[in-house]
């Protein structure tokens, strides 16, 4: 498993000299579940990026279990790191479903019953199953992005990243892709997701890093993330709390960022 660590990382885009990211400094251990949040423009898929080694420092360093990231080609860092993007229709480009989920693992050196399995599981977790043979363009975009996952689930990479997962799913699809985050966990591997759904952030994520212009200004669970004296902090980046968060604060029941939190200080009340 994998450990990152994030030292002072500066990005400046050559095109237009935007400073993306302003000196990030985070520590992510083995196995936690991390949500990236903020508005658009705060430097969350730039960061990222960094990760897998699409983009490299301007300055600062990024690490993986003590390994400079810069020095690895973004083919070993694909093996380390495994990214979904936002938009599917970018990383999509086999002629059918199975094949598409196989390509990752395959070139990985997975062969016979363990590229099998893993394939296997991939389809499962996404609900894909019976659409090996489906061209993935003969998907709707929505599946189109639980394609996507699959296709980096079945790598099995000690770290996921997730850009927008939930953007575009309904509640079956959101699940789904709530469970494919707990069970990588789980299995003691990283996830990290960047999201504007509040509610899969406080629900799925044991960990909430809220950025603004390039920077960190927020870092610690939903119970403090959400909690009413962080409000101001969320606001300026044009996030808004849970629902739950502003009914028990309404109420006087302290933070509880989720439905299942706040029905237990509605119960712990009575």
């Amino acid at each position: 498993m994998a450990e990152l660590r994030v030292a002072g990382l500066v990005h400046v885009y050559r095109d237009g000299g935007v400073r993306a990211l302003d000196g990030v400094d985070l520590t992510i251990r083995a196995g936690e579940r991390v949500a990236l949040i903020g508005q658009n423009g705060s430097g969350k898929t730039t960061l990222v990026r960094h990760l897998n080694g699409l983009l490299r420092p301007t300055e600062g360093r990024v690490t993986i279990d003590g390994t400079d990231a810069s020095s690895l080609t973004v083919a070993r860092l694909a093996s380390r790191v495994g990214l979904v993007f936002q938009d599917p229709d970018r990383q999509i480009f086999a002629g059918s479903v199975r094949a598409e989920v196989e390509f990752g693992p395959r070139n990985l050196g997975r062969t016979g019953t363990d590229l099998r399995t893993a394939v296997t599981e991939a389809l499962q977790a996404s609900g894909l199953v019976g659409e090996e043979g489906t061209n993935p363009y003969d998907l709707g975009q929505s599946r189109r992005k639980l394609l996507a996952l699959a296709s980096v689930l079945a790598m099995q990479t000690p770290v996921l990243v997730l850009d927008e997962p939930t953007t575009g799913q309904d509640a079956r699809g959101v699940e789904r892709v709530g469970a494919a985050v707990k069970a990588v966990s789980e299995e003691g591997r990283t996830v990290i997701a960047i999201s504007h759904d509040m509610r899969f952030v406080a629900e799925i994520f044991e960990r909430v890093i809220v950025m603004r212009a390039g920077r960190v200004t927020l870092d610690g669970s939903p119970r403090d993330v959400f909690a009413a004296e962080a409000w101001q902090a969320l606001r300026s980046t044009y996030l808004e709390p849970t629902l739950p968060a502003i009914i028990g604060h309404r109420l006087g029941l302290g933070s509880t960022p989720t439905d299942a939190s706040l029905v237990e200080a509605v119960a712990g009340a009575q």
